[in-house]
């Protein structure tokens, strides 16, 4: 492929091909009966196409660095105890939650090198991902990550306001490596991370992260948590 070519040729992830030739073939029919709908089902299907897109990533493999597991915007960062279904201590951690909207990629890809210690899966609600209470009240899937000298990094995929589907591939004892992906969610949507106790985020909110790109934190840094300001 020409060099040119390979920003705008992004590849498609498997999973959304279903839905692209759903969103096609209605299309299709749609056309026929009145022709207008040919251009909004092409642009929906445009779309739907775009939301799948699964570019390839430059992971930083520094040990010790925690990469971003979302695309999307960090929207808070705050001190929360992780799901209980991943049986961690019982203490709060510094979370960083990074929102996705329906125009950002939503792949999402382990933050560290590790193994699958924990895996919990919760139904709920479904309401705006970018609310707090989303933690709690949101369908979810808890992800929990032990790294090789025994540390534990939790991530959890939010279901949002029309996001009706969160896919983990992965399972227990599974080894992952940083940047790998390990699932997506269905139709914008958000993702936590709990930081092990000490750890300073690296990122401030309203930045937008990178998954498998973005450095969020270093579990090797005693930088302090960091500030920023919208210029």
């Amino acid at each position: 492929m020409p060099e040119f070519l390979k920003p705008v040729l992004v590849p498609i992830h498997s999973a959304g091909w279903p839905f692209i030739a759903i969103f096609a073939v209605v299309t299709l029919a749609l056309g026929w009966l009145w022709t207008p709908f040919f251009v909004i089902g092409g642009i929906l299907t445009a779309w739907c196409t775009y939301f799948f897109r699964d570019p390839v990533r430059h992971t930083p493999t520094r040990e010790g660095l925690i990469i971003s597991p979302a695309d999307g915007v960090v929207q808070m960062i705050t001190e929360a105890v992780p799901p209980s279904e991943l049986e961690m201590p019982i203490e709060a951690l510094t979370r960083v939650s990074v929102f996705m909207n329906v125009f950002d990629v939503h792949v999402n890809r382990s933050p560290i090198d590790g193994q699958i210690s924990g895996l919990g899966y919760r139904p709920g609600a479904f309401l705006n991902a970018s609310l707090d209470m989303a933690s709690e009240e949101n369908e979810r899937q808890a992800v929990k990550i032990r790294t090789a000298d025994g540390t534990e990094v939790a991530l959890v995929q939010i279901a949002g306001l029309v996001a009706r589907r969160i896919l983990c591939w992965v399972e227990r004892e599974q080894p992952i490596r940083v940047g790998e992906r390990f699932g997506m969610i269905r139709f914008g949507s958000r993702v936590d991370v709990y930081l092990p106790k000490g750890v300073s985020p690296l990122v401030v909110v309203g930045q937008k992260a990178v998954a498998g790109e973005t450095v969020i934190a270093d579990m090797k840094s005693d930088e302090a948590q960091r500030k920023g300001n919208a210029r």
